[in-house]
């Protein structure tokens, strides 16, 4: 048995690195639920072929979910980066779904307002000010310009980047990481995937001595982030606003929809938390099963 950590996905097949070496591997059956990041025990079937044994306990795990399939997107992060950008337009929406999967998942996020060019930027940098408030960095670069600021907090850190398609994710991972274009032919090409394989996650390794640079996983582009999966209370303690406010309602199971007392919807009207977050809290809510 070998262990490696799984760089590229496309279906049932996997990239394993384990030391200098990158195996193909596949899974036993039909099991699939192994997403970039894990760390994996396999075996050799082949001189460079494998068949993976066992999938490691993961320190956590970044994933969406509608009411029919879970789309995993990595595992064992250090950091989201979740990209943003006021061109074409700031989906605001996705942005809170982001922010909610990675609280409920315990993974620290970083907000990066991309294209700091642009003169429509500097609106959307004073409005993420407000999330900034609620606890969440904020950085604002340029995917074209100087990345130093970013990439003191990638160095050392198994990240991942997310968001919408078009805000500069893929101008940024190969001003971040060089190599990305030739590593993306090559995964293309060991899983005969072509370009299929953009619709799954990828790891690259960023410059840096000994390591030292960190670990960036790309992920698709998305234009929904469906959390079916989160319960009642998770959705509430995933909103720090919300948090902040658990047991001051007037009724102790107040979902704070419009129950009379409520310490959330008084904060809303107080100008305490975005009509936004407040609208997609309760659209979540909204969705759950009674």
């Amino acid at each position: 048995m070998k262990t490696g950590r799984v760089v590229a996905a496309h279906g049932r097949r996997f990239l394993i690195e384990a030391g200098d070496d990158v195996v193909e591997c596949v899974t036993r059956g039909r099991k699939s639920d192994i997403v970039c990041g894990d760390q994996v025990e396999f075996a050799m079937t082949d001189a460079d072929k494998g068949v993976i044994e066992k999938v490691a306990a993961r320190k956590n795990l970044l994933y969406r979910s509608d009411e029919f399939r879970s789309k995993l997107i990595a595992a064992n992060l250090d950091l989201a980066v979740v990209v943003v950008a006021a061109v074409p337009y700031f989906r605001e929406e996705l942005l809170i779904r982001c922010l909610v999967a990675c609280e409920s998942a315990d993974i620290p996020v970083l907000i990066a307002l991309n294209k700091s060019d642009l003169p429509e930027t500097e609106a959307l940098h004073q409005h993420l000010e407000n999330y900034v408030r609620l606890g969440y960095p904020q950085i604002t670069v340029s995917a074209r310009g100087d990345l130093t600021a970013l990439k003191t907090h990638l160095s050392g850190k198994t990240s991942v980047l997310v968001g919408a398609s078009g805000v500069g994710k893929s101008t940024l991972l190969n001003a971040l990481a060089p190599d990305a274009n030739a590593a993306t032919g090559e995964i293309s090409l060991a899983l005969d995937a072509g370009k299929h394989t953009t619709t799954n996650a990828r790891l690259f390794h960023l410059p840096g001595h000994d390591s030292s640079g960190g670990d960036l996983i790309d992920s698709p582009g998305m234009q929904e982030f469906g959390l079916t999966h989160l319960s009642q209370a998770a959705l509430m303690d995933a909103f720090p606003e919300i948090r902040a406010r658990a047991g001051q309602c007037r009724f102790y199971n107040c979902r704070h929809l419009k129950e009379p007392g409520c310490a959330v919807l008084a904060a809303a009207q107080a100008g305490d938390m975005l009509p936004n977050r407040l609208r997609v809290y309760q659209s979540l809510i909204g969705q759950l099963t009674p």
